[in-house]
């Protein structure tokens, strides 16, 4: 990601967590890493800065459990920030949905019947209706927390359990969790080969994706 895309995802990051925290429920840091589908300490760090700029206050519970409320100031800011991303997810979705197209009919003329999607998100929704245009099938969804969910009418699986059913060719359809995704598949031995993406309105595919995503985790 470049620095303005960086800039992007982090606001949207806190406007996510103001939104979970905004809610009725007592969520703790554990709780809102899952929802958000982000590690628990970059929730720790979202979480301080927010305190830190009076966004957040946090109340002690009973059994040494804390509860994020939004403050006055915070519900503002919540309401500033997803002001700015309706133009941004307006855009997103442009983009996104063209470039998926333009990946999708490039699979499909190397003779690709159908892909695997991992990372079941809003962007997976703009892939499909890219998917179902070119007239190829999704084989399988997967997402590293499925517990339960669908995606259209397929069950979303666990990688380790999807990559048992073949040898897809497999799109990874979150923004937001590409990165870790692209990793998570290369630790389970999946073929750098078999794994595309989209990356900054082009596109990446094998090799050349993964070895950048190996460099930042190294």
């Amino acid at each position: 990601m470049n620095g303005d895309e960086e800039k992007i995802l982090d606001t949207y990051r806190s406007f996510l967590l103001l939104s979970e925290i905004s809610g009725d429920e007592q969520l703790s840091q554990r709780e809102l890493a899952k929802r958000l589908g982000i590690a628990l300490g970059l929730v720790n760090s979202y979480l301080k800065n927010l305190v830190s700029k009076g966004f957040v206050r946090v109340s002690n519970f009973p059994k040494n459990r804390y509860a994020y409320l939004l403050t006055p100031k915070g519900f503002a800011e919540k309401s500033r920030l997803a002001y700015q991303h309706l133009s941004y997810f307006s855009g997103l979705y442009t983009v996104a949905r063209q470039d998926y197209l333009k990946l999708f009919h490039a699979l499909s003329a190397e003779g690709v019947k159908g892909v695997a999607f991992c990372g079941i998100d809003e962007v997976a929704e703009i892939a499909y209706l890219s998917l179902k245009e070119t007239g190829m099938e999704l084989e399988l969804a997967m997402d590293v927390d499925p517990a339960g969910r669908r995606f259209f009418d397929r069950p979303v699986l666990s990688p380790a359990l999807g990559l048992l059913s073949g040898n897809h060719r497999i799109v990874i359809t979150s923004l937001k969790r590409g990165d870790a995704l692209c990793v998570e598949l290369l630790h389970m031995g999946v073929d750098p080969a078999r794994i595309y993406r989209t990356v900054g309105g082009g596109l990446s595919a094998g090799s050349e994706t993964l070895a950048t995503v190996a460099g930042k985790e190294g």
